[in-house]
């Protein structure tokens, strides 16, 4: 690299009186920039990356490259949540999420975000399977308490006992006086618990029929994915309609003051991702370290629940129907 000293000439037309000093205007070691590389430059000097492309495909390592991106972007928020896991350590607090959506709207790989650099001492991921015999002749809420966090702790719910208001509903697990008594009755419950000092966040995530599919077929035709599928999965198209409806009566008659929905966009994963972490930080008063990163929600992806409704409601008075 060529390195250039530039040095302003003093005037020697004009005489320097006695007492005064000339003065240098700039001194400085300018580097000179280096040239950016061409594409093909890039390409002709990386065997390895020829070979790369040659096997995988250019498509495949330019979408490999824009996840590694994506997944850079969301360190500095995976940074906040183990200051804010402190926090609730440190305050002996309690914190409850609850992920909740239709299947293959991208629970899971959130929570996998949410909690991969947190300490595994302080928090619990729980996804209850379905009940046993002695859990169907519990108090609802039972087997659910069971699992709430201690103090200092974070747990967070792959679904939770909303599976009555959703899944159990649609296709037909509880009776109608069963569905009844929850909807009457999970309003005070989650009341109750944010009285007593627990942090409740109810994330919702709202997928598109498509982007559904789309994701249901990936599922199919990947060894890797093909045990996600369930055969609730396999009617959750069929059934669309009837989810749809329980959505908007869950939303309705369960978003409250005191335990709010939050509904998230989640057909863009990194999106949800993103944005599902900055609203549990900004429902916890930690102090940040960093503030440089923006925490304020995309309203694009992030709705509370009572917008969602209202928003529903526009779309039945239009189209005669709900639509998602």
């Amino acid at each position: 690299m060529t390195t250039v000293t530039t040095i302003s000439k003093v005037a020697a037309e004009k005489p320097v009186e006695t007492g005064q000093e000339a003065t240098v205007d700039v001194l400085t070691d300018a580097v000179e920039p280096e040239p950016a590389k061409s594409a093909e430059d890039i390409f002709d000097e990386s065997s390895e990356l020829r070979e790369s492309i040659g096997k995988y495909g250019s498509e495949k390592i330019l979408k490999t490259l824009k996840k590694a991106k994506q997944e850079k972007a969301l360190k500095p928020y995976q940074a906040e949540l183990i200051l804010m896991q402190k926090y609730l350590e440190q305050s002996k607090r309690r914190m409850i999420i609850l992920f909740e959506g239709r299947d293959a709207s991208g629970k899971g790989g959130t929570i996998r975000r949410v909690t991969r650099y947190m300490n595994e001492k302080h928090y619990r991921v729980v996804a209850l399977g379905k009940p046993s015999d002695t859990a169907r002749n519990q108090w609802f809420f039972q087997r659910y308490v069971e699992k709430f966090p201690t103090g200092g702790e974070a747990v967070l719910f792959d679904r939770s006992w909303y599976n009555r208001a959703m899944v159990e509903q649609v296709f037909g697990f509880c009776t109608p006086e069963e569905y009844k008594v929850f909807m009457k009755g999970v309003v005070g419950f989650e009341k109750d618990l944010v009285r007593q000092g627990t942090i409740l966040i109810k994330l919702y995530f709202s997928v598109t029929k498509g982007e559904q599919a789309y994701r249901f077929d990936r599922r199919k035709n990947d060894a890797l994915r093909q045990w996600k599928l369930s055969e609730v999965d396999l009617q959750a198209q069929d059934r669309w309609d009837d989810f749809t409806t329980q959505k908007y009566e869950m939303l309705r008659r369960t978003h409250s003051n005191h335990a709010p929905w939050t509904v998230i966009r989640s057909n863009n994963k990194h999106d949800a991702r993103l944005n599902a972490m900055r609203t549990i930080l900004n429902a916890v008063p930690y102090e940040r370290g960093n503030y440089d990163i923006d925490y304020v929600p995309d309203p694009e992806v992030v709705i509370s629940g009572s917008r969602e409704v209202e928003q529903m409601e526009a779309v039945r008075i239009r189209r005669g129907k709900f639509t998602n």
